[in-house]
């Protein structure tokens, strides 16, 4: 039997986004909160580099929105690009009223701003190196003290309840979420007038990512199954720099590294990003990436180097401390030489699709952060871009929930239904499609493609998908399935958005179209109506 729990909103993810519009909200409705793991686990808390915002006498906002429209190869939406970087100030405003530490010059009041590639001024508005950790464990200590928030850690979001499925007339809008309890086993039913996804992006879908194990795409699967429109799921960000070594899996090196100087290098010592981009180390990351990509592959190495030795000790500490101390614990000291560094799955640019307050087509159902689609991102999201647009969205959102609260105390949501499942005895059948599932991915749809490829992930994403589906029905579901269930349908969602773009443009890059259209619009796929 399934446990009930009501509110007025229940919000999946606690990383910026979540945190962001669960704030907003509590003064006046009660919010749940359902992480995957421990509250504190999310991208958030590994975003290093900081916000990008117009804070700068010498910046504009124009010269902000004309780097966006750039670095997403005049792919993403000029509206929504003008109302991100319009709202920049006032949400990094919201921040520090909130008692986000943002790094000062000295004991000056004045903020620190940084640069990174594809910006054209300094608009970087940073704490350290550890921009997310600093925003997170602020907005959390915020949300834990508020009555009106209310943390479920550990619970596995399945799917969305929407009055379509529970066969109500009337147009299909959310109303709660089933979950997995983690502790107990059990399918717990979360009641909520709205419900947002704000659970992050798909890089665990690729076999080399800078992303922690939540981010499995549970957010952009449960919306594609509820019957929302996805866009531009062919363009996943490759970060060019994370570092080389077995024991750190996934840590990530920042941007700030090269804004501040540092040099890319092959073994031998020699620089080669000049060779790809004017910019050299300072051209946006898709460029960066492909470049790293194409010498690595070139000279049949597995790494490339990173320097900024050059730079004074001082300096590299105090801008860097949490990499310096990190990169320490893997033996490799920054202030002395390079590090070894390769490019990782970082940032789904795609997703949900959402219009300005962050709405998907289902009414009452919310997309925010890198579950979702705003158009911001276009092609290739530009550095820092991304933490600002989980601020602006989130306050959009929570406008909007607060301008048409709604109760649905009523609707009944049934139990959840195990009557017809059993315990696997086969969890190795997880374990091996799992692995392949990354594999194929890292392989045919990775940061170079081609036809061939593409159409090879095709055929093995559709038997994995047979697969599953038949795991899914007989036995009783688990983390490790239910990961394994949205990421084979997000790759399937990735897979298809790639073979239909017909061209090279910024971080979908093909060998059999190695040009750009002139022409080229979003990838929009919508899911079969079944009426």
């Amino acid at each position: 039997m399934s446990r009930h729990y009501q509110h007025d909103i229940v919000i999946i993810g606690a990383g910026a986004a979540g945190l962001t519009l669960a704030l907003e909200l509590a003064n006046h409705h009660r919010v749940a909160i359902l992480t995957k793991a421990d509250i504190r686990e999310g991208s958030t808390l590994y975003a290093q580099g900081g916000v990008a915002a117009v804070l700068s006498d010498k910046d504009t906002i124009d010269s902000h929105i004309n780097d966006t429209i750039d670095a997403g190869v005049e792919l993403g939406d000029p509206e929504a690009i003008r109302f991100t970087v319009e709202h920049s100030k006032e949400s990094i405003d919201w921040l520090i009223s909130e008692g986000v530490p943002f790094t000062r010059y000295g004991e000056s009041e004045e903020y620190h701003l940084t640069k990174e590639g594809g910006h054209s001024h300094r608009r970087i508005i940073h704490s350290a190196d550890a921009t997310g950790l600093a925003i997170s464990k602020t907005l959390i200590k915020n949300a834990t003290n508020h009555p009106n928030i209310e943390f479920y850690p550990d619970r596995v979001a399945i799917d969305i309840v929407t009055t379509k499925k529970l066969g109500l007339d009337g147009p299909n809008r959310a109303v709660g979420v089933y979950a997995l309890n983690l502790d107990d086993d059990v399918i717990e039913v979360f009641h909520g007038g709205f419900v947002s996804l704000a659970c992050g992006g798909s890089s665990k879908v690729y076999l080399y990512t800078s992303n922690p194990d939540t981010a499995s795409g549970d957010g952009i699967a449960m919306a594609w199954r509820a019957g929302c429109r996805v866009a531009n799921m062919e363009f996943n960000q490759f970060h060019p720099t994370c570092l080389y070594d077995a024991k750190a899996k996934t840590f990530l090196i920042s941007e700030a590294v090269r804004g501040e100087g540092g040099k890319l290098l092959l073994p031998d010592g020699s620089q080669f990003m000049s060779k790809f981009d004017h910019r050299a180390e300072l051209a946006p990351r898709d460029i960066v990436a492909r470049a790293i990509d194409h010498e690595m592959k070139r000279l049949g190495i597995h790494y490339v180097l990173l320097d900024i030795s050059h730079k004074d000790e001082d300096f590299i500490k105090e801008h860097f401390p949490t990499i310096y101390k990190r990169c320490l614990e893997y033996g490799h000291d920054m202030t002395k030489g390079p590090i070894p560094v390769v490019p990782a799955a970082h940032y789904t640019c795609g997703g949900v699709v959402v219009n300005q307050h962050s709405a998907t087509d289902i009414e009452n159902l919310y997309a925010i952060g890198e579950t979702a689609y705003t158009g911001l991102h276009g092609a290739n999201r530009l550095a820092s871009n991304s933490l600002l647009e989980c601020i602006v969205f989130a306050r959009s959102a929570a406008k909007d929930i607060l301008e048409k609260h709604q109760d649905t105390s009523q609707i009944e949501i049934p139990d959840w239904d195990e009557s017809k499942v059993t315990n696997s005895d086969e969890d190795v059948v997880i374990t091996h499609n799992w692995q392949e599932l990354r594999r194929f991915m890292w392989d045919y749809v990775g940061i170079v493609r081609t036809d061939k490829r593409l159409l090879r992930a095709k055929h093995r994403v559709d038997l994995l998908l047979s697969e599953i589906q038949e795991f899914y029905t007989n036995y009783k579901v688990s983390n490790d399935l239910l990961e394994l269930r949205n990421l084979a349908m997000v790759a399937d969602l990735i897979i298809r958005s790639a073979m239909s773009r017909k061209e090279s443009r910024g971080l979908h890059f093909t060998l059999d179209y190695p040009e750009k259209q002139a022409d080229s619009t979003p990838t929009i796929l919508a899911p079969e109506r079944t009426e």
